[in-house]
């Protein structure tokens, strides 16, 4: 939750449950590596990595079986594809082509068309990656990416990179304790990003260079099983995050204060968010173990990505 003493309590708002992954595609029968250390060998889906496509459906991936799915407006459910990897993140390209951030394979790329996934780049240096997990576009085709893996406070080794559109690699950090979500603000100065273990959300300024300095503890949370997630910036500058193992989306304004508290009407893995519907005032929150899909109107809009152009 977030420090009680410095803020009054933030307004509540309610969830409803707006899809439910299908008891035809929830895995009963299938072992997944990716499933050690979550309790239970045999994940019916983890899914993550909410993305809108430009006919209003919503991706996700499904982590420890390699799955694109999509959600129609309906609440429909289909699968895009099925590969060998790990899907953590996904984000979707102004000329429709979707990336993937691929925890066991780095960053990947699908064909909408043919469901083919091909390698966008596996390695740095010759080096592979801890385990890439989110992912984020800028308007220039720059696409920032976390290298998380297994780091925590116990090995504060995780990174930030930057695929420039010349195809340049730029690692912008490398001591983060578990990096998580990202979110540009309005005007791709600042970099805001989830560290995860560290239950904070850094501010990371974005020089002419492509440098940074000066990375700052932008919001700290407390509670919860794990801590921030996923991040979605609103059209005011404000952030929505998705704060897994406390079952809430907390919305801060520009300045980091805390406005409202969204709450799951299911379970407290909300690991990741949308802003989507007609106007894009509708939070859609992924609620990954039930397989659950929330959605909640908020007060703000969601910023307008540049992949939905």
């Amino acid at each position: 939750m977030v420090y009680a003493p410095f803020y009054a309590p933030p307004q509540e708002i309610k969830t409803e449950v707006f899809a439910r992954l299908p008891e035809h595609l929830r895995v009963k029968d299938r072992w997944s590596g990716w499933a050690f250390g979550k309790g239970n060998d045999f994940l019916h889906s983890f899914l993550e990595g909410p993305s809108f496509d430009r006919a209003g459906n919503l991706l996700v991936v499904d982590i420890p079986y390699g799955r694109i799915l999509s959600i129609s407006p309906k609440g429909e459910w289909s699968v895009v594809t099925e590969y060998d990897g790990w899907p953590n993140g996904l984000k979707i390209h102004r000329d429709g082509r979707i990336f993937i951030a691929d925890h066991q394979r780095g960053i990947m790329q699908l064909d909408p068309g043919t469901g083919t996934v091909t390698p966008v780049l596996e390695k740095v240096r010759r080096e592979g990656f801890k385990g890439t997990n989110d992912l984020l576009f800028a308007a220039n085709g720059d696409l920032y990416f976390t290298d998380q893996g297994q780091t925590g406070l116990q090995d504060p080794s995780g990174r930030v990179y930057c695929l420039r559109g010349n195809g340049q690699v730029d690692c912008l950090l490398q001591n983060v304790p578990s990096p998580n979500g990202l979110a540009l603000s309005p005007d791709e100065k600042t970099l805001f990003l989830a560290v995860t273990r560290a239950n904070q959300i850094w501010r990371v300024p974005l020089h002419p260079d492509g440098s940074t300095s000066k990375v700052a503890a932008f919001i700290t949370l407390t509670g919860g099983l794990a801590g921030p997630d996923g991040i979605a910036m609103d059209e005011q500058g404000g952030l929505a995050v998705a704060h897994c193992g406390l079952g809430t989306v907390w919305l801060f304004d520009r300045l980091g204060e805390p406005r409202y508290r969204i709450r799951s009407c299911e379970g407290i893995s909300t690991t990741n968010l949308a802003f989507g519907g007609p106007d894009n005032r509708s939070l859609f929150i992924i609620e990954s173990d039930s397989g659950t899909i929330l959605r909640a109107e908020v007060p703000v809009a969601g910023q307008v990505m540049y992949s939905h152009r």
